[in-house]
């Protein structure tokens, strides 16, 4: 007798367990008007007016619900509002799924939890999870930015967004486009991948690559895989003037200096002015472009500034007022510039370090220190008078006109004229020491052959015009 009641105590203990389980997980519905049926053998409840739904800290009101008892699910109707903790949910219409938390719409939800505010047209939130999936015509704003995507995901407690499809952000300053982008907002942290640019508006800029890093806090951004900037400019007498540069990586920091790097296969072209080398330094402030030869480096760094080849190990580049302002060539420094209308006649000059100085209708002083050794070809009338072959220590030359009008030798001066008599033809017997061409000077041509797919964003993503260029704006 005692060992059955036991057994009965037992059982109805493990039952009530059982039962009170089950009620915690179940969903609780009350509202104005309640009616009940059977539909396909379910026991289905239609509950109207201030409907209130709970389950655990989750809570809904709307309008009116269909609660199927089975299944543990109501269908939501008519101004719905769904929250747990901050998370805010509004709908017109939608479902929620008892057993897993889970709730659903496709009539267009809107979510906020205080720091973030939602839009779509479709949207999922996972309650146990705190993570939300929202496709169609994402909107996703804060205080700073605004994000447009086809589909994303959002992490509450990481506060992690997850976005792919067509996507966009913008703030005050620029416009990030690309296929997916993964966003911290605790560690200010951005990863954005495939087809990536970047448009500044203010600075006239667009960026290119397939790989975004962005590190907010260390003010550090990098873009990988063929990145490719584009900057529309003006000179002063309003003709167009775009820079150009590609490379393997470039590099952000947004420093004291505002901070710009270029690494690998750097390639640079401007009017009149193309570059090729290694690393390339741009401190936007203090308005100096360094570039300098690598240990590892096959060639060192060179410029092309008109006619003129410029060389040196490492080369130092100051601007003024966004113009050229002076050019340090330092260690084993040429400079070679060709007369487009005589084949071979190079004028050449060559030193441990050459400065150049610029006014803004071109170069007008050159500065040579070190075992200086210079040609230059005479001209009468346009027509060949032989060359002058030179050396010293230190020398200046002066322009005018774009021509060389004085010259001046320092420092056991020797210098030599050979007639034309006994030079033409002979070119090639001309050539100082350090004497080389180096071919595949950059053209705007070459960059742009390679790289179809900037023209065709920038004629999807922008209007460009002389000077400036406007987006167009896309509404969610």
């Amino acid at each position: 007798m005692n060992r059955v009641l036991l057994a009965s105590i037992s059982l109805f203990l493990f039952a009530a367990q059982l039962f009170s389980q089950d009620e915690s997980k179940r969903i609780h519905v009350v509202g104005d008007s309640l009616v009940g049926r059977i539909i396909g053998g379910e026991s289905v409840r239609e509950v109207k007016g201030r409907v209130a739904i709970t389950q655990g800290a989750v809570r809904i009101t709307c309008n009116k619900a269909i609660q199927y008892l089975e299944r543990n699910e109501a269908e939501l109707i008519g101004n719905v509002v769904v929250t747990q903790d901050s998370v805010i949910i509004k709908t017109e219409r939608g479902y929620y799924y008892g057993d897993t938390k889970i709730t659903h719409s496709k009539t267009g939800v809107f979510l906020t939890d205080g720091h973030i505010q939602l839009n779509a047209k479709n949207g999922y939130y996972y309650f146990d999870e705190k993570r939300s999936y929202f496709y169609e015509n994402v909107k996703l704003s804060d205080l700073n930015s605004t994000m447009l995507t086809d589909r994303l995901y959002y992490f509450d407690d990481e506060d992690k967004v997850v976005a792919a499809g067509n996507v966009q952000v913008q703030d005050t300053a620029s416009t990030i486009l690309a296929d997916s982008l993964i966003h911290s907002r605790n560690s200010k942290e951005t990863f954005a991948f495939n087809n990536v640019r970047i448009y500044n508006i203010s600075n006239r800029l667009a960026l290119f690559g397939n790989k975004l890093e962005d590190y907010a806090e260390k003010k550090i951004t990098k873009i990988y895989d063929a990145p490719f900037l584009i900057r529309i400019d003006t000179t002063s007498d309003g003709q167009l003037d775009t820079l150009m540069i590609s490379a393997q990586m470039m590099e952000s920091y947004d420093d004291s200096l505002q901070t710009f790097i270029a690494v690998d296969s750097v390639k640079i072209v401007r009017k009149g002015f193309a570059s090729l080398n290694s690393r390339t330094i741009y401190y936007q402030k203090a308005e100096e472009i360094q570039t300098y030869k690598r240990e590892d480096d096959q060639a060192p760094p060179v410029i092309w500034n008109e006619n003129a080849q410029l060389v040196g190990d490492s080369i130092k580049i100051f601007l003024k007022e966004n113009r050229l302002d002076r050019m340090n060539l330092n260690s084993s420094a040429s400079i070679i510039t060709s007369n487009p209308e005589k084949e071979f006649r190079y004028d050449q000059i060559s030193g441990k370090n050459i400065k150049l100085f610029f006014n803004k209708e071109g170069i007008n002083r050159t500065e040579v220190e070190g075992n200086v050794l210079s040609i230059y070809y005479m001209y009468d009338e346009n027509e060949p008078n032989g060359l002058i072959k030179s050396s010293s220590e230190r020398a200046r030359m002066f322009f005018g006109d774009k021509e060389i009008s004085d010259v001046r030798l320092y420092g056991k001066p020797v210098s030599e004229y050979h007639p034309e008599n006994k030079i033409q033809g002979k070119e090639k017997d001309f050539f100082i020491p350090s004497f080389k061409i180096f071919p595949r000077r950059p053209s705007k041509e070459s960059l742009l052959h390679s790289k179809k797919n900037v023209i065709d964003y920038l004629m999807k993503d922008y209007s460009f015009y002389v000077g400036k260029f406007d987006t167009k704006k896309r509404t969610p």
